[in-house]
Order: C-alpha cells, then structure tokens, then sequence
C-alpha cells in the first residue's frame, strides 16, 4: 500500500503553488489575479503543515499556528480586495486590469 509521505505534500504544495504564479501573471482580469494570490498563499500553508507533521515535536504545533495566521492574513486580503475590485468596477465599469491602467495613465 503506498504511504503518503513529505515528498508528496511537497509536490501537491509545488503544483498549486505553479497554478497560483501562472494564474497571477496570465489573467487579464482583478478576480483571476486574487484567485492567484489564494493559491499561492494555501501552497504555503501545506508546506507549512507538511514540515510540521514531519520534523515532529512542538514544530507541529508551531507550523500549525503559522497556518492559521495564514488563513486569517488570507480572509483579511480577500475582504479588502473584494472592496478595492467593487470600488474599481464602479469607476471603471471593467474589473479589466490592462484597460484600467490605460485610464488613469
């Protein structure tokens, strides 16, 4: 039977965190690039909980805090960029990021 072990956690927290940067640099648009950061910022927090899993001792509970503040800086980050994307919308009436910067430029 196979054993799931740190390799593969480290792979899974690799391949999201690659979906997260290419979804940040490819979309066009304010929501694909939050969507982005959201990826990013939870391939980050299965490194987190992997090593702490692995490396034993008080460095569970450690990597364990250290992810939950992740996912308090996480649910802070979308609420503010949820209302910078309400505000830009209402001003531009796109949530398009290229043509905003040729707005206001």
């Amino acid at each position: 039977m196979l054993e799931i072990g740190l390799n593969h956690y480290l792979v899974l927290a690799a391949i999201i965190f690659c979906a997260g940067v290419f979804s940040m640099v490819s979309k066009r648009n304010a929501i694909g690039v939050l969507i982005g950061v959201e990826l990013v910022l939870n391939a980050v927090n299965i490194n987190f909980v992997a090593f702490g899993k692995y490396s034993g001792g008080n460095t569970s509970i450690d990597a364990q805090v250290i992810a939950l503040f992740v996912i308090v800086l996480a649910a802070a980050e979308a609420a503010v960029a949820v209302a910078i994307c309400t505000n830009y919308y209402r001003n531009l009436n796109t949530i398009d990021i290229d043509r905003g910067d040729a707005v206001s430029g």
